[in-house]
């Protein structure tokens, strides 16, 4: 289960943890100039509507500069401590405040079952 979503929360520190996106889950560089995290369609409807109806394989997810910038560090390497101080970096007071900002788009891409996690070793 996941960080968010577990009873054991409260024994596990979010800024030590290390986020990956799921096998299939990538960005992908429009020409509207967004960055677009690309969700793969694999429910057995969504499979037939791609089959028959012929619907695109991925859904579309538009990011804003943050959360691209986020996505592009998340990369099953960086614990989430070392991606809010790259984000603080990067952006100062325009992601201010970065831990709890930060804490809320993790937390929606785990609710949304497009991360897994591991701990730091």
């Amino acid at each position: 289960m996941g960080l968010f979503g577990s009873k054991k929360r409260s024994d596990q520190n979010l800024l030590t943890m290390v986020p990956k996106f799921k096998q299939g889950i990538h960005m992908e560089n429009r020409k509207d100039g967004f960055v677009y995290l690309m969700i793969p369609r694999t429910n057995p409807i969504e499979r037939l509507s791609i089959r028959f109806l012929k619907q695109p394989s991925f859904f579309p997810v538009k990011l804003d500069e943050l959360g691209a910038f986020v996505s592009k560090q998340i990369d099953g390497v960086k614990t989430i401590d070392e991606i809010s101080t790259n984000l603080e970096a990067e952006f100062g007071e325009k992601a201010s405040p970065v831990v709890p900002r930060l804490a809320k788009f993790i937390e929606m891409l785990e609710v949304n079952d497009w991360i897994t996690w591991r701990r730091e070793n």
